[in-house]
């Protein structure tokens, strides 16, 4: 398949911090998540991606527009849409407000069609009964979707969403999830996040960072079965476990090497993802 995005090369220092060191990577559509923990260089990343800063060297296209030209960037900016993990809202602006001036931004300017399309998206993300109500009197949730469809102006091709499901309670990070995938029907979706069970429910593929650097590169199933025979249950904390939790059954899911005679578990994502971090058994797939 034709990749959406596809960059080689992409370096980022921040003083002595380097929070990008040589990532490679090629998006196709769908939906692909991005796990990591804080520190791992995922907002940088993304931020490079949607061009928001530029990386110190390395390159990459999207949709074929190389975005180190002036040309290249008005058009990958064109058929971009970004969720950072802090929208910025004017609060006194109604839901239609701020929609619409993103669409300005976004050089909609026939004034007709472009209200248009502020209704269609508000619609996708079922704000059009409250498109008229100021953002600072609605709930944490429908600021997530005024967020998210204010990224789906213009129909992009190529969608990056920063921790969009941060801070939304279980009903509310179920009804983003209906959103995602649908936005990912047709188009590509990079989804940065900390929910493990938002990328096992949503992504055809997952990458995992940590140091700058991508550990891993490969579907849901394959990350899980990373794990497999290295999580194991036992009566007591295991005190060589790479990590290890008492459940609510009284008893310790472990996760590492187990001992002889383990009693072994199913691999979750969650366990195959905690292994990858420690790069002992990380390969990034082809």
């Amino acid at each position: 398949m034709t990749p959406t995005v596809s960059a080689s090369g992409l370096s980022l220092r921040y003083g002595g911090t380097r929070a990008l060191d040589d990532v490679a990577l090629r998006l196709t559509p769908g939906v692909t998540g991005l796990l990591g923990p804080n520190g791992a260089g995922k907002t940088t990343l993304l931020r490079v991606l949607a061009t928001a800063v530029p990386a110190d060297s390395g390159a990459f296209t999207v949709l074929g527009h190389d975005p180190s030209t002036a040309s290249g960037r008005q058009e990958v900016r064109r058929n971009l849409g970004y969720l950072p993990q802090t929208p910025g809202f004017h609060p006194d602006f109604t839901s239609f407000e701020f929609v619409d001036y993103v669409a300005i931004l976004k050089e909609l300017t026939d004034r007709t069609a472009r209200h248009r399309e502020v209704r269609r998206v508000l619609e996708c993300v079922d704000l059009s009964d409250v498109r008229g109500k100021r953002i600072k009197k609605l709930s944490g949730g429908m600021r997530q979707r005024v967020a998210l469809a204010a990224a789906l102006v213009g129909d992009p091709g190529f969608l990056v969403l920063d921790e969009p499901t941060v801070g939304l309670d279980p009903e509310q990070r179920m009804r983003f999830r209906e959103l995602i995938a649908t936005a990912g029907e047709g188009r590509t979706v990079l989804l940065s996040t900390h929910q493990t069970e938002d990328v096992a429910m949503l992504c055809h593929r997952v990458l995992v960072m940590a140091g700058g650097t991508i550990r891993f590169d490969g579907t849901p199933a394959e990350l899980t079965a990373w794990a497999a025979g290295r999580v194991w249950s036992s009566a007591e904390r295991a005190p060589g476990a790479k990590a290890g939790w008492r459940t609510g059954m009284g008893t310790y899911r472990n996760v590492g090497d187990p001992p002889p005679g383990a009693e072994l578990l199913d691999p979750t994502l969650e366990d195959g993802y905690l292994l990858s971090l420690d790069g002992e058994h990380a390969e990034v797939a082809a």
